[in-house]
């Protein structure tokens, strides 16, 4: 009688693994989070300059020199993060797993953040002694410092010293370094390579400055996999772009 109660009945429905994107996915992901960053930043940053008189005279070559001065590129992250992050935010939900969990959320302890931060002054410190042995500064593109008063330079510190570095720890040592340590790239690949890619994505310096840029992912890549905490790196990293912020000048 049993076996006839058994017929026809449906087959249990395994529950979905919770799972980590693999090294395409990842790629994909973050490409997809790019194209959003980017997209509702020049939105936004165009409906607020189009406010103002006489920007629609000007050429699109003017409108991107305009896009690329330092109060708008504050303007630009601040806005542009939230919806950034909320890509993050669905694609490691479709992967059943835990927002914080995945990117490595972890408060760091006392030790590994003043060990993180000497480290990170030693770069600097290093990058900065080189630079004036072969006769260079830490060069940005000149529309980059210009902030146009007090208002533009408050506003390029909060974007480029709290929310960048939050943004970019998120997508770099906290999303892609989780998908592609796990790949076949293994952690030391998975540094090397997004310490390559986020360099190349600082357009605002030339090779020289890109080169720093990939030294200090080196190491931030190398605190988040020692520490497993990606608020360990966004710390270090908002430390090093505030030391920046004041000797990159002069700001105009």
């Amino acid at each position: 009688m049993s076996d006839l109660e058994n017929v026809g009945s449906p087959a249990p429905i395994s529950p979905v693994q919770a799972r980590t994107w693999d090294f395409l996915e990842t790629a994909f992901v973050v490409l997809v989070a790019d194209g959003v960053f980017t997209l509702t930043a020049e939105l936004a940053l165009t409906i607020i300059l189009l406010l103002h008189d006489g920007v629609r005279s000007l050429s699109p070559a003017q409108l991107q020199a305009l896009w690329m001065q330092g109060n708008w590129q504050g303007v630009g992250i601040i806005i542009a993060s939230p919806p950034t992050i909320a890509v993050l935010w669905v694609a490691i939900r479709m992967a059943r797993r835990e927002f914080a969990e995945y990117l490595a959320l972890n408060w760091p302890s006392l030790g590994e953040l003043v060990r993180a931060l000497g480290l990170m002054a030693l770069v600097l410190v290093v990058e900065t002694a080189v630079q004036s042995l072969v006769g260079t500064e830490r060069p940005a593109t000149q529309s980059y410092l210009v902030v146009n008063g007090a208002g533009g330079l408050l506003v390029l510190l909060i974007g480029g010293c709290i929310v960048g570095p939050m943004l970019e720890e998120f997508v770099v040592r906290g999303f892609m370094f989780r998908g592609w340590s796990e790949s076949f790239l293994g952690p030391m690949g998975a540094i090397g390579l997004t310490s390559a890619l986020w360099a190349m994505d600082h357009t605002q310096y030339d090779w020289h400055g890109r080169l720093d840029v990939f030294v200090m992912g080196l190491a931030l890549g190398y605190f988040r996999w020692r520490s497993d905490s990606t608020w360990l790196t966004v710390m270090v990293h908002s430390a090093a772009n505030t030391f920046l912020f004041f000797t990159m000048g002069p700001y105009v």
